[in-house]
């Protein structure tokens, strides 16, 4: 009882501690019972006999307001009688929703053919759009994407009740609780019985259609997830542990971008000074060499939109799921851009810029710390495009002339930490059975990926044969991003 009591707070929060101690009054004060609670601040309530034999074996301790007006009447169903008692509490404010004021555009008054064609009225020719800058071009598909959006489709507020809404409650369902709860109305008002067998009859069968629609929403989510270890750990935790939704956060976004600034020069400062080009990467005379990026067909563009993930940044013009969609008629156009920052050694302006959001490493911490945050970059899409495109042809050119570090197992097709761990485990059973002592070096890097010296990296491409043109658009793409 003890243990039990001390989990709640020690304040004028309101308590009840009732029920059936099965103590005979002669034995209460003897018990100790009565000098525990007290010490819990909770006073007890006498009360009539409450059993059928005259023994007082139902208590009602209250903290901090006492329980008045008990009474004790009899029940044919139990050999207790049934305890009444009025108690005061403090009234709580009455809470208003919160409502949510998001802007956003009706998609749905839309239809794809009019954007395309509203989009491809805004553009000049495209021979006209072939002879513009690299940057004059991509900004100009950019702005009439924008623009025709804001035509066709102009963003709106609204408020909306911030409330989660279950992933497996359809139309269906919303429509069955709406029939539930006006059966309830109507059996509350009328206290009939045939509304209430109506009332109750609806509550199973909603039951049911809720349980039916649970368990196939999840059992598709893990059939399709069945390959994919990660997928599989987040479905299995988000049941077993949901997480808590944090608390606002009110940190201003100056703050943010001072403290990952100052971490990263801090980190930063602790490392050697990066090799001069006197002393980096040499490459090596039978190393071969990519001078140049190719151009790439039309249909290879369209093929690498339509696999993408159709995520949506801040920055994107137009919804990515919209832009997949009408790809097929904008595709010379975003061909062109793409072909022509591949040839120019040079990446859009705009293409460097990114959105950076502060992401709650885990949903338990602070959300007032702003050491408890992660910062999450977010690209537009057409700027992941070009990047898949160049991936793609880095990837098979260190394929083709096996330029792949055989230890790297992270951003490699068929590799993870599950190959790794394969990998050092076997290494480690081989040492065992040739009789050798191995010894295990684990390195954690702190913001590893912003800590990358650029001048490095460009060393080690150039070692790799990295070159000319291709060169150039490594260090453009570095250069000059926010």
């Amino acid at each position: 009882m003890d243990t039990l009591l001390s989990v709640f707070p020690s304040d004028s929060t309101p308590l009840m501690v009732l029920g059936d101690f099965n103590l005979p009054s002669d034995k209460l004060h003897s018990s100790g019972l009565l000098a525990l609670l007290n010490s819990f601040s909770l006073s007890f309530n006498s009360c009539p006999p409450i059993h059928k034999e005259g023994n007082i074996l139902d208590l009602v301790f209250t903290h901090p307001s006492p329980a008045t007006d008990m009474t004790a009447t009899p029940l044919h169903i139990s050999d207790h009688h049934l305890v009444s008692f009025s108690i005061t509490l403090p009234v709580l404010p009455k809470r208003n929703p919160q409502h949510l004021s998001l802007t956003r555009r009706n998609l749905h008054s839309i239809s794809p053919s009019s954007v395309a064609s509203c989009t491809l009225s805004s553009l000049p020719d495209h021979d006209a759009f072939s002879s513009l800058p690299l940057d004059s071009a991509t900004d100009t598909l950019l702005s009439s994407l924008s623009s025709t959006m804001d035509l066709l489709c102009p963003l709106s507020t609204i408020c909306r009740k911030n409330s989660s809404t279950a992933p497996w409650l359809s139309d269906v369902l919303r429509n069955n609780r709406r029939e539930l709860r006006s059966a309830e109305r109507k059996w509350k008002k009328s206290k009939l019985d045939t509304d209430l067998i109506s009332y109750r009859t609806l509550l199973s069968k909603f039951s049911l259609d809720v349980t039916s629609a649970k368990t196939s929403f999840y059992k598709e989510k893990l059939e399709t997830s069945a390959q994919d270890p990660r997928k599989l750990h987040n479905i299995f935790s988000s049941l077993l542990n949901p997480p808590a939704p944090p608390s606002p956060s009110s940190l201003p976004a100056e703050d943010f971008a001072s403290f990952y600034t100052e971490k990263i020069e801090r980190i930063c400062q602790t490392f050697m000074s990066p090799p001069t080009s006197s002393t980096s990467h040499s490459q090596h005379s039978a190393t071969p060499s990519l001078m140049q990026l190719s151009t790439v067909a039309a249909e290879e563009v369209l093929q690498i939109i339509r696999s993408c993930n159709p995520t949506t940044c801040p920055l994107d013009p137009i919804p990515s799921a919209m832009l997949q969609t009408i790809s097929p008629d904008l595709l010379p156009f975003i061909t062109t851009v793409i072909n022509g920052s591949l040839t120019s050694g040079h990446v859009p302006t705009v293409f460097k810029k990114a959105r950076v959001i502060p992401i709650l490493k885990k949903p338990a911490l602070d959300p007032s710390d702003i050491s408890n945050y992660r910062p999450v970059s977010r690209l537009s899409f057409l700027s992941k495009i070009l990047e898949r495109v160049v991936c793609n042809q880095l990837s098979d050119y260190l394929m083709q002339n096996n330029l792949h570090d055989p230890n790297q197992f992270g951003f490699k097709a068929a590799h993870s930490t599950e190959t790794a761990l394969l990998a050092v485990t076997e290494k480690l059973h081989a040492a065992r059975s040739a009789k050798l002592s191995s010894v295990l070096i684990l390195l954690h890097l702190s913001a590893a990926f912003d800590t990358v010296n650029h001048k490095t990296l460009l060393s080690t491409l150039r070692s790799l044969g990295i070159c000319g043109t291709a060169w150039e658009w490594f260090a453009s793409y570095l250069d000059g991003r926010s």
